[in-house]
């Protein structure tokens, strides 16, 4: 069971800004120093096919200037199998990917896709990477993982974020008994998407909760507020949940 909820921001989207004009501004490892100046624990960035934010030369920079552990996410395929063996990241989240999304549209299907992810989460475990599996919290993702060898799932939190009251309740619960069946099988569970300054609280007070990863809202607030201020208030609204 966790106790000291570790927070992984987001970066892609420091990317998005500097690639809607061009140019080197923002600088997304800029912006990694300035998480991890106000208490992040790790940076996430996601290396899409399409190249729409973070880049290659971004993910490469990454790695030979930040101190913090770094997370790839990556879809399952051959091309960024062969990025994460070359780099050997920290940590390594498979994540689904359709070219006309604008944002990570719900979990992964690892249970449906595991003939096809099998081989793949062995050779990056052979690698030395930890693998994360981003998917819905579901008793049936939580024994695909499993059978996977997968360490680590990251709970899509989406749905969670996008409704209220009575069905928030539902979502929450979801959440909460997917970690314990994953904590209790001996896979560290993570969540994230959607989570913000309003809803973080009950999700960060899930005791097997050893982390949230959280981009999009950061860097939003930034814009008003400076991502060291934003950060920083992440930081102390999930302490304060535990």
């Amino acid at each position: 069971m966790a106790t000291r909820l570790r927070l992984g921001v987001n970066i892609d989207h420091v990317a998005t800004i500097r690639n809607a004009r061009g140019g080197p501004h923002p600088d997304p490892v800029r912006a990694a120093i300035a998480a991890a100046a106000a208490g992040a624990d790790g940076i996430t960035a996601h290396l899409r096919e399409d190249r729409r934010h973070i880049t290659d030369h971004d993910i490469d920079r990454l790695m030979a200037e930040i101190d913090l552990p770094l997370n790839l996410e990556m879809a399952a395929t051959d091309e960024m199998l062969a990025i994460a063996l070359a780099h050997r990241p920290h940590a390594a989240c498979i994540v689904p990917e359709r070219r006309e999304e604008r944002t990570t549209e719900g979990g992964l299907d690892a249970a449906g896709q595991f003939e096809a992810l099998s081989p793949f989460v062995a050779r990056l475990v052979e690698a030395g990477i930890r693998v994360s599996l981003f998917v819905e919290p579901s008793e049936r993702q939580v024994e695909a993982a499993l059978r996977l060898g997968a360490p680590v799932v990251e709970f899509h939190t989406g749905r969670y974020a996008h409704v209220d009251g009575e069905e928030r309740a539902v979502e929450l619960k979801r959440i909460a008994d997917a970690a314990a069946l994953a904590s209790k099988n001996g896979i560290e569970p993570h969540a994230g998407h959607g989570l913000t300054f309003d809803n973080v609280v009950p999700v960060a007070a899930i005791p097997q909760i050893a982390e949230l990863n959280i981009g999009h809202f950061l860097i939003g607030e930034a814009i008003f507020t400076g991502l060291e201020a934003s950060v920083g208030q992440m930081r102390a609204l999930m302490d304060a949940a535990r």
